[in-house]
């Protein structure tokens, strides 16, 4: 691997090809992440309920993560599942427009793509964990994460306002083609990388001992076992009210898919300020402060949205505005996190560990849609935003008392011994 200055990774021509490849997939996953629920409110009638159980449909296979990532490990080269995983993908999501044109788009549709793309997504991500650390250095971690972030921050600004207008423009599952594609020139990008494949770790050991071994790592690391009880609480929490968002937004606000595109996009303009500035400001006040001060802010702005009311431009305003702060806090959240996290995991452990982590704290993020799709229809949709703000600020007393919330620094860190 390259040992160049960590200021050199606009020059790293790895990296730009890799950067090109997420910033695209992460525009066109705006536009599904807006369509599908609007597919199942506006053309399938679909109840608070069923929105949730969506919602649900798409995290559920994280459960799954910790097994998808110890196989992982055992791939010496990660680069071909990756490319696998987008492609798998890009035929699924073309399903649901041929379905429309067939009249044979049903909710059982829906939950079924929602659940074998995001199993991909799980394969794509645990193996994203150690493809990472082979095309960035460990000096330029928090660059990289913040580059990463900010192009991510950047597809929640134009992607749902495009994804609005081509949702009223050519439909929901016609716009989802956009995404379709975006996945091809992904895999086209990564095929593209020459990275040498890091060793596998060699084992005879059945598939559910070192399963077994990845999630004690996890639960037993001083680190790792504090962030994840943290981003737990947080996902749960967060979920129950990005279940009913849009349904908020479309039924109770009254808001346009026009609007509430725009109002998206211009929320997350404040993930962009945070990819940007969490890097140095993890620098000024430390990366465990900031790590913090983001767990408290990101899930307590959804309670903006909830109080809005008033005429429509000031709904707008009001749910716009309580992006822009979730999006800014939730990137000094996860900038400065996963690059304490990459700098604390041995090698062999990995994608094991990004499995193990993702089981528990994506896995949760089903449970959360249903339980706010349960309660929005129970004790009502603004109600439950409300529940779900309260809720997530209980996350940050994770980080009290652990090594996490004392760390100023990454250069000093090392993975312990295995």
């Amino acid at each position: 691997m390259k040992t160049l200055p960590a200021t050199s990774l606009w020059r790293d021509q790895r990296f730009r090809t890799f950067w090109s490849a997420q910033g695209v997939s992460e525009f066109g996953d705006r536009i599904t992440e807006l369509a599908l629920p609007l597919i199942a409110v506006t053309m399938l009638d679909a109840s608070p309920s069923q929105v949730g159980f969506l919602t649900a449909a798409v995290w559920l296979p994280n459960l799954a993560s910790l097994f998808i990532g110890t196989w992982v490990d055992h791939r010496r080269d990660k680069r071909p599942l990756m490319i696998a995983a987008d492609l798998a993908r890009t035929v699924l999501l073309l399903t649901l427009p041929i379905a429309y044109w067939l009249d044979l788009l049903t909710l059982g549709h829906l939950y079924a793509i929602a659940i074998l793309a995001g199993t991909a997504h799980v394969v794509f991500g645990t193996a994203y964990a150690s493809f990472f650390v082979r095309i960035v250095e460990r000096d330029q971690f928090l660059e990289a994460n913040s580059k990463l972030s900010a192009t991510r921050s950047i597809s929640f600004m134009a992607g749902p306002a495009v994804g609005g207008l081509l949702v009223q423009w050519l439909t929901a599952p016609v716009a989802i083609v956009v995404d379709a594609l975006t996945f091809v020139f992904s895999a086209l990008q990564i095929s593209r990388l020459k990275v040498e494949p890091a060793a596998s770790e060699q084992s005879d050991e059945p598939l559910l001992r070192r399963a077994a071994a990845g999630m004690r790592y996890v639960l037993k690391h001083p680190y790792l076992s504090r962030s994840l009880g943290c981003a737990t609480t947080v996902n749960f929490f967060n979920l129950m009210s990005m279940a009913l968002l849009v349904l908020f937004a479309s039924r109770i606000l009254g808001l346009s898919a026009g609007v509430i595109g725009v109002a998206f996009g211009v929320g997350a303009s404040g993930g962009l300020l945070g990819a940007v500035t969490a890097s140095p400001l993890s620098r000024r006040f430390g990366a465990g402060p900031v790590i913090a001060a983001g767990a408290v802010i990101f899930p307590g702005s959804i309670a903006i949205a909830a109080l809005a009311d008033g005429p429509t431009w000031l709904k707008a305003v009001a749910l716009a505005v309580a992006e822009f702060i979730g999006a800014f806090a939730v990137m000094c959240f996860d900038v400065p996190l996963n690059s304490l996290q990459a700098a604390v995991i041995h090698d062999h452990m990995r994608s094991r560990v990004a499995g193990a982590f993702s089981s528990i704290n994506y896995g949760i993020r089903p449970l959360g849609a249903v339980v706010g799709g349960f309660l929005g229809t129970w004790i009502g949709v603004r109600e439950t935003l409300l529940v779900s703000a309260a809720g997530g600020l209980l996350a940050v007393l994770w980080l009290v008392g652990s090594p996490i919330i004392r760390t100023r620094e990454l250069t000093g860190l090392e993975p312990p011994e295995l």
